[in-house]
């Protein structure tokens, strides 16, 4: 004999079936959801981070950016300042060139054969000249020998030696252009 079963199994089975599946589906893309919602949060917390850090970061650029600037300013006075030095070395040794010159021909001068009248400085303090009297002119030429040794001398000429007649002798009145260089 013959069993008929007229009771839907399989429809009811594959309701199950297809209600699993759904609920099955629905579960997976519940977490798929919820992973993707928690990698969103992730991205969120990390871009705040990282957003944090940069306005940090740029608080800092600021304040460095701003002490750069007094390290520069710092940088440039001293620089001033070590020109100025260099000015006033520069001057403090220019200044007791007139003294030192004067000092030096003065030891130069023979004290029976020779006198100076004038020592006139030119303007750009390259060139010195010298006026005087000499005995003769052997003692002049000496004079000359002997100014161009010294260290701040360049060069010695001649410009004018005349005969004069002074008090009954004859002396020889000269003019000396030197070339000079300071810094002695």
């Amino acid at each position: 004999m013959i069993k008929i079963n007229l009771l839907p199994y399989r429809e009811k089975t594959e309701k199950e079936n297809l209600r699993r599946q759904f609920a099955m589906f629905a579960g997976v893309l519940m977490l798929f959801l919820l992973v993707i919602f928690a990698v969103h949060l992730y991205f969120i917390r990390s871009i705040g981070g990282l957003e944090t850090e940069i306005r940090e970061a740029d608080a800092r650029l600021i304040v460095l950016n701003k002490k750069v600037g007094e390290v520069e300013a710092f940088k440039r006075d001293k620089r001033e300042l070590e020109q100025k030095l260099v000015l006033i070395k520069s001057f403090e040794g220019d200044r007791l060139f007139p003294v030192r010159m004067l000092e030096e021909i003065g030891r130069l001068v023979p004290a029976r054969d020779m006198w100076l009248e004038k020592i006139l400085e030119s303007e750009n303090g390259k060139e010195l000249r010298i006026e005087g009297m000499a005995r003769d002119s052997l003692a002049l030429a000496g004079f000359m020998k002997r100014l161009e040794k010294i260290g701040f001398v360049r060069s010695v000429d001649l410009g004018v030696s005349r005969e004069q007649e002074v008090s009954g002798v004859k002396l020889q009145q000269f003019i000396l252009n030197c070339g000079i260089q300071r810094g002695m």
